[in-house]
């Protein structure tokens, strides 16, 4: 039986899995670049969220490594 990929997560889940803690992943939210989404009580982070998240992040150049 094929496993079934997540597509909400907790905070604690979503935080872990963009390498970020806790009180950044909130201030990531509170600014917009990140949704969350509530289901009764509990926040669930879409991860279609982090993925755009980290699509739109700057690509890092690393220098010559030669030098």
């Amino acid at each position: 039986m094929r496993e079934v990929e997540p597509i909400l997560v907790s905070p604690q889940q979503a935080a872990s899995m963009i390498g970020c803690g806790k009180t950044q992943f909130y201030k990531l939210i509170n600014a917009g670049k990140i949704i969350a989404k509530k289901q009764g009580r509990s926040t669930l982070i879409p991860v279609a969220s982090l993925q755009a998240y980290a699509a739109s992040l700057p690509e890092k150049r690393l220098g010559r490594l030669d030098d």
